[in-house]
């Protein structure tokens, strides 16, 4: 279980917070990225901490898994000096749906992979599950990049939040980091 903990200190400085939809998170200038069980107890000098995991790939098919997996770069890349983190919760209507639908506005609709592939290897990410942990947000999304793929990946973000998908989006934060 990783921690994502917003505080007055830590690695990464946070350069934008800014509430997408939904409650905002309260203000925190610096993020630390942690193992979880690091965290007992809390620091005192945490604003908030967001805890999730990594698990399985939920609406890919092996064809996109190994896709992803030839062009992902690795998280922690030395010139890779930005990042964001995006929690996402989604509509208790997108968890109505059964997993073949889910996956059908993700990628068939949405086309969510097809975009992110265009986006690597600039791009490293990772998603965290949050929703069955009982957290805030369904899903931690953690992108780091250099400083010259900014704008690209603002473009991803972009396309991204214009489709079918992001309708089932009820709440989202947007945190842009530096170190």
């Amino acid at each position: 279980m990783t921690a994502f903990v917003g505080a007055s200190s830590g690695p990464w400085s946070v350069e934008r917070l800014e509430t997408v939809s939904g409650t905002p998170l309260a203000p925190a200038s610096h993020l630390g990225v942690v193992d979880a069980s690091t965290l007992d107890p809390p620091p005192s000098h945490a604003v908030w901490i967001l805890r999730g995991v990594t698990s399985n790939e939920r609406y890919v098919t092996r064809a996109e898994h190994g896709a992803l997996a030839s062009r992902q770069e690795g998280l922690g890349r030395p010139a890779a000096t930005r990042a964001a983190l995006i929690p996402i919760k989604k509509s208790d209507t997108w968890w109505e749906l059964a997993q073949d639908e889910r996956r059908r506005i993700f990628e068939e609709t949405s086309h969510h992979i097809e975009i992110g592939l265009g986006y690597l290897p600039a791009v490293a990410r990772r998603l965290y599950h949050a929703r069955d942990l009982g957290e805030p947000f369904d899903f931690l999304t953690w992108f780091e990049f250099e400083p010259d793929a900014a704008s690209r990946f603002e473009e991803l973000v972009h396309r991204l939040r214009a489709t079918d998908e992001w309708s089932y989006v009820e709440r989202e934060i947007d945190i842009r980091l530096s170190r």
